[in-house]
């Protein structure tokens, strides 16, 4: 009995001390934690440390106003803020031109990537062309814009100088010189997006079907525009939180004092009066409906979409 308990006890001892050499890496990985896991530490903590605690701050903050909680808010819908002027109207403001603005870029967008993904003559120039916005920046094109279709700009003085018109076009200072702005800087973004969609589309699948007797209308919308709509839909909403933040077009291409007072405009100016609960109150509308409209489209895709989100190529 001795002998079989000393053998058993012997062979008990080397399981017991390899489970005691155990490194906290074995230990880790038997929970899960793999070593590639800890590559997205570093992200982590950047997202904590400037997104999310910044996020949680502001939202704090906005709930901190002059005359208690809430009041920033009430301040903001009753349009008390920016000198009481109307700051509700603002989030229509910002709507319509974020709105219109990403419509048309994937508009746009959409017919210009795909002809381009096949086989065209001067290809590269052409990107190139529609690419250059991209390096101009924000301010240099509301500059530029502003020399070109102001009322004593170029184009304005051609038309009247031929007689085409007899009063010069109002294109800026207002809603269409901000729209045409964020047309003109955010359609080469949406173009790189939707390139590489149309790039994935199986083209044997549109011969297919016109083997099958499919005239061009229905091989685009019957099976690739399905497959367009997953590249659209991101698109848009990508183009949608670009241009829903804008500022320096509407400040200095639109009329920031009315017809294009924009959300970022009324958080910028109550920020620099020291007003940070209605500052902040502000910015955390401008999520609020950014967040709303995202949703609905996402919801509005996966009704009419299911499907994979590429074209099976490759």
């Amino acid at each position: 009995m001795r002998a079989g308990g000393h053998s058993g006890a012997t062979a008990a001892g080397p399981d017991h001390a390899e489970a005691y050499r155990l490194t906290w890496r074995d230990r880790a990985r038997q929970r899960g934690v793999i070593p590639t896991l800890w590559l997205a530490v570093p992200g982590v903590v950047f997202m904590a440390v400037f997104f999310v605690y910044p996020l949680g701050y502001g939202v704090g903050l906005s709930l901190q106003g002059a005359d208690g909680w809430y009041s920033a808010y009430h301040d903001f819908f009753a349009d008390r803020l920016v000198n009481n002027h109307g700051s509700r109207e603002s989030i229509l403001v910002t709507l319509e031109l974020a709105l219109a603005a990403s419509i048309i870029n994937v508009a746009l967008a959409v017919p210009i990537s795909y002809r381009m993904r096949g086989t065209v003559r001067a290809k590269r120039t052409i990107m190139a062309i529609v690419l250059v916005p991209m390096t101009l920046g924000t301010v240099f094109v509301a500059s530029a814009m502003k020399e070109f279709l102001g009322p004593s700009g170029w184009l304005n003085r051609a038309l009247l100088n031929t007689g085409v018109i007899d009063q010069p076009l109002q294109l800026v200072g207002n809603f269409t010189g901000v729209l045409l702005s964020l047309v003109f800087t955010g359609l080469p973004f949406a173009f790189l997006l939707m390139v590489g969609y149309t790039s994935g589309i199986d083209p044997s699948l549109e011969r297919a079907a016109a083997v099958c007797g499919a005239r061009p209308a229905q091989r685009f919308w019957l099976v690739t525009f399905p497959l367009l709509l997953p590249g659209m839909t991101i698109t848009f909403c990508l183009s949608f939180v670009l241009a829903f933040g804008v500022f320096p077009s509407a400040t200095l291409v639109g009329n920031d004092a009315g017809p294009t007072r924009v959300l970022s405009k009324i958080a910028y100016t109550e920020y620099s009066y020291g007003h940070y609960p209605t500052a902040s109150a502000a910015a955390v509308i401008m999520a609020v409906v950014q967040l709303a409209v995202l949703g609905l489209v996402l919801w509005g895709r996966g009704l009419f979409h299911r499907g994979p989100t590429s074209g099976g190529k490759g």
